[in-house]
C-alpha cells in the first residue's frame, strides 16, 4: 500500500437524525417527542425519525403504520426538502472554511480531506472538534464526527458513539478496532449481506480477515477484493470533491418478499427522496429515470425511462418511478429488493485533484 494514502487525514460528518433534527429546531413543541419525518398515511414511510422515536424501534424506510405500531404516540410532520437543502448548505459553508477537499455524500453527510487544512489547526482531531462546534453555532443542529487515516474508517469512527459524538481511529488503532467490529457495522454491509456471512461463520472483521482474496471473490463477487481490503484496516479511496457522477441511486432490501404493487410503491416513497434530495444537494439534473427490481431467486429486472429534457422535480421522478414498476404489473414472482436511480445528468463535473499528505 502507498505511504502517503496511509497517512491521509480524513473526517466523515453525519448531522445526527438530520430531517427530524430540523423540524424539532423549528418547532421546539417538538423536542423530546417522538418524531417521524414522513407520511403519517396507512401506506407513507418513514423518511426520518427522532432518537426518541428510535427507542421504539422506529426506523427510516420503515412503513408507517409499522411505526405507529412500535410507538403509539408518535408524532408524523411532512418532510421539507427545500428546507432541509438550505440547512446543508450552511453546513456545507463551514466545511469549506476548513478545506476545499469536500465529498457530500447526502444533505447530512459527507468526507473531508484535511491532510492540509486552511486554518492550519494541528491535527484533524482539532479539525473535526472545530467543525462540530461551528456547524452547532451556526445552525443549532448536532453532527457527529469521524476522524482516521481512510475513508472507511472514518464512517465506522463517526458511527461508533452516535449521537453527539467525536471518535478517532488512529493508524496503530486500526487493525485490532477492525478486527472486533461486528460485521453488521462494516460500511457496505447491507443486512442481507449480514446474514449471508453471518451463516458462513463471518461474525467480526477478524473472521472475514481469515478468508482469501480468492474465496471472497469467489462468495461476494467483485466486492471481495473491497471486503478483504476493508478487513486490514484497508481503504485506498481519496476524497473526490468533484466526483463525476454517473448516476445516483438507492435501493432496499425487504424483511419479507412481496409482490404487491402497494407495498412496493410505498417502499419507494424514502427512495424518491433519498434520491432527489442526493441530486438536488449537487445541484445535478438527470433525463434518465431507472427501476430496479431483485426477485426472490436473486433474478433482477431494470426499467428505464429517458426524457427529452431532465426531470423537473422529485413529484416527476415519482411519477415516472411508479410509471416503470406498473409496467412491471403483474409480477409473477416476489421481489426482495427495490431500487430507484437517476443518470443522463445535463452537466457531468470534472474530475478533482487527489491530495496526500501527513499522517493523523
Amino acid at each position: 500500500m502507498d505511504p502517503e494514502v496511509a497517512l491521509r487525514k480524513i473526517i466523515h460528518i453525519d448531522m445526527d437524525a438530520f430531517y427530524a433534527s430540523v423540524e424539532q429546531r423549528d418547532d421546539p413543541a417538538l423536542l423530546g417527542l417522538p418524531l417521524a419525518v414522513g407520511g403519517s398515511r396507512e401506506r407513507g414511510v418513514v423518511a426520518a425519525a427522532s432518537y426518541e422515536a428510535r427507542r421504539f424501534g422506529v426506523r427510516s424506510a420503515m412503513p408507517s403504520a409499522t411505526a405507529r405500531r412500535l410507538c403509539p404516540d408518535l408524532l408524523f410532520v411532512k418532510p421539507r426538502f427545500e428546507v432541509y437543502r438550505g440547512v446543508s448548505e450552511e453546513i456545507r459553508a463551514v466545511f469549506a472554511r476548513h478545506t476545499p477537499l469536500i465529498e457530500p455524500v447526502a444533505l447530512d453527510e459527507a468526507y473531508l480531506d484535511v491532510t492540509e487544512n486552511l486554518l492550519g489547526l494541528p491535527t484533524a482531531t482539532a479539525v473535526a472538534k472545530a467543525i462540530r462546534a461551528e456547524i452547532l453555532e451556526r445552525t443549532g443542529l448536532v453532527a457527529s464526527a469521524g476522524v482516521s487515516y481512510n475513508k472507511f474508517l472514518a464512517k465506522v469512527a463517526s458511527d461508533h458513539r452516535k449521537p453527539d459524538a467525536l471518535f478517532v481511529i488512529t493508524p496503530a488503532m486500526g487493525p485490532d478496532f477492525v478486527a472486533a467490529l461486528p460485521i453488521g457495522r462494516f460500511h457496505g454491509v447491507g443486512p442481507v449481506t449480514e446474514a449471508k456471512m453471518k451463516r458462513l461463520g463471518i461474525e467480526t472483521g477478524a473472521d472475514l480477515r481469515a478468508w482469501t482474496p480468492e474465496r471472497l471473490r469467489e462468495t461476494f463477487g467483485s466486492a471481495g477484493a473491497y471486503y478483504h481490503a476493508v478487513a486490514r484496516g484497508i481503504d485506498a479511496r481519496p476524497v473526490r470533491a468533484h466526483r463525476v457522477r454517473k448516476s445516483i441511486g438507492a435501493e432496499t432490501t425487504f424483511s419479507e418478499d412481496t409482490a404487491a404493487f402497494e407495498v412496493l410503491s410505498a417502499r419507494l416513497a424514502p427512495l424518491f427522496d433519498k434520491v432527489w434530495a442526493g441530486a438536488d444537494a449537487k445541484g445535478m439534473r438527470a433525463r434518465t429515470v431507472t427501476l430496479k427490481l431483485k426477485f426472490s431467486d436473486f433474478a433482477q429486472v431494470t426499467r428505464a425511462k429517458s426524457l427529452t429534457c431532465p426531470v423537473a422535480d422529485r413529484a416527476g421522478l415519482e411519477r415516472i418511478g411508479l410509471e416503470l414498476l406498473a409496467g412491471l404489473f403483474p409480477l409473477r414472482r416476489s421481489a426482495r429488493l427495490v431500487g430507484v436511480s437517476l443518470s443522463g445528468f445535463a452537466h457531468d463535473e470534472p474530475e478533482g485533484p487527489r491530495q496526500l499528505g501527513l499522517g493523523l
